[in-house]
């Protein structure tokens, strides 16, 4: 990321948007994003879905960055919806009569042990409350990286598949 990610990607990129082709430009995009997915997947050992969140970091590198979002819009789109598609199918629906006093303890961490936790670091540090609670309220949900993060801890063996039942329902359920 540091090496390839700052000198050889954003070459490749302004060298394919000098072509004025859009088209090549958004295929070099997928091409490369796809690459640096599937070479921090084999090289480091990590989830497909980590190593597309280090294209992402390596992409964003770039002074095209801005375009390269702008182009990348309508596959951004389709890939939000494949996630949570993939996300949905890894929901088991039995965790809801099987587990629920744990599920209801994680919902309640998840909204309200995490902003708590919030106001008090943000309020120790003596941020306005305006802040804080706008803070708190944003940080009381569970974002997409936790998804990633479960499925490398259950791959690690830190994490068995109840815990992953318990970090996707809140997330799976209809509100």
């Amino acid at each position: 990321m540091l090496v390839v990610g700052r000198r050889v990607i954003p070459a490749v990129l302004h060298y394919v948007a000098h072509t004025g082709s859009r088209e090549l430009f958004r295929l070099a995009l997928l091409a490369l994003a796809l690459g640096v997915a599937f070479i921090a997947t084999e090289w480091f050992d990590v989830s497909f879905a980590l190593g597309a969140f280090v294209a992402g970091m390596v992409l964003s590198e770039s002074e095209l960055s801005h375009r390269a979002a702008a182009e990348t819009l309508p596959l951004r789109d389709a890939f939000a919806v494949l996630f949570f598609i993939s996300v949905g199918m890894l929901f088991n629906p039995l965790v809801l009569i099987r587990q629920p006093f744990p599920l209801l303890l994680t919902v309640l961490v998840i909204l309200v042990g995490t902003p708590l936790a919030v106001i008090i670091i943000l309020r120790t540090l003596r941020q306005p409350w305006n802040t804080t609670l706008f803070i708190a309220s944003g940080l009381a949900q569970i974002g997409e990286f936790s998804f990633i993060l479960a499925a490398l801890g259950i791959k690690m063996g830190v994490l068995d598949a109840r815990g992953q039942d318990l970090i996707l329902a809140p997330r799976s359920s209809p509100s």
